[in-house]
């Protein structure tokens, strides 16, 4: 898949096509239906598939201070776009100039002067331009005069409840692994890199890869079952406190990982934390001999949770 950055353009062979075009934070299983309509108008014709994404997310730009609420990285999104079949993605710079820009002139300059599309498909929620003036009723009327045709596809549901990032974010905060699984049709991850803890998981012979959670939305604090996608690509079973560790102060937000029957230097390194079971919450154990023991259990209902 070819990623189109900074203001450059689709080459030839990507122009034409069907353009999925959104957010996309999360890209749950109702973003998986408008990029899956735009992948199977252009493999009907031949023709290529592409998504339009904006970063950073217009929530942020919005609301600066507003608390972290990211499902996915860029990376993870571009990585999840490939998955499904897409042949190239534009990385739209969402700040105060593309703002600014009234419909037509988005629809002009980003998709029709760097996409060319034959087709684009949204939500039928999507809104853009100056102030959110432009509906999908808005670009379908700007894509009949300039001639691509567009598609809005309505909310997808899903045991009882349309899809969205808000029903994620509010899933993870409860603890609720299993539903923010389903709707996303993955665990949720954190990526990033291992940075230096204060070692004293190695002196109980539990060795963790410690993380910081960035910009992503906080699950709720506690203890996981994870699955980790290290360096290499392989996988790996393991154990993960998220939260500020009751035991230590001062208080510091960390995601901790042990990875289960596994050894090396990860300093660095970047790895992925996918959150497949809360096992319980964080709690303020007697001593380092009782976290030792507490830690042990953890791992074996993590196992049994992963099997």
């Amino acid at each position: 898949m070819q990623v189109i950055r900074d203001g450059g353009s689709a080459p030839p062979p990507l122009r034409g096509g069907a353009v999925a075009i959104g957010n996309f934070d999360g890209v749950h299983l109702g973003h998986q239906a408008v990029i899956g309509a735009a992948v199977r108008w252009a493999r009907a014709r031949g023709a290529p598939a592409l998504v339009a994404t904006f970063e950073p997310h217009p929530s942020r730009h919005f609301r600066p201070d507003a608390p972290p609420f990211q499902l996915t990285s860029l990376d993870q999104k571009l990585c999840h776009f490939a998955a499904l079949g897409v042949d190239g993605a534009l990385v739209i710079p969402f700040n105060a100039a593309l703002a600014s820009l009234s419909p037509e002139r988005f629809v002009d300059d980003w998709l029709v002067g760097r996409l060319g599309p034959g087709h684009l498909v949204t939500g039928a929620d999507f809104s853009f331009g100056h102030k959110r003036s432009g509906s999908t009723a808005t670009l379908a009327a700007l894509g009949a005069a300039r001639g691509f045709s567009t598609e809005a596809l309505g909310a997808v549901e899903a045991e009882g409840a349309p899809v969205s990032s808000t029903r994620v974010r509010a899933a993870l905060a409860l603890g609720d692994t299993g539903l923010a699984t389903r709707l996303l049709t993955r665990p949720f991850a954190i990526a990033g890199p291992v940075i230096h803890g204060d070692k004293r998981g190695r002196t109980i012979g539990v060795p963790t890869a410690n993380m910081e959670a960035g910009a992503y939305v906080r699950p709720r604090y506690g203890v996981y079952a994870v699955r980790v996608t290290l360096p290499d690509g392989s996988r790996a079973a393991g154990v993960a406190n998220f939260g500020v560790r009751p035991m230590f102060q001062p208080p510091r937000e960390l995601l901790e990982t042990w990875i289960l029957d596994w050894e090396g230097d990860l300093y660095g390194k970047l790895l992925e934390v996918g959150f497949v079971a809360y096992l319980r919450e964080e709690r303020h154990l007697d001593g380092l001999a009782a976290l030792k023991a507490q830690i042990a259990e953890d791992a074996a209902r993590a196992r049994r949770a992963l099997a």
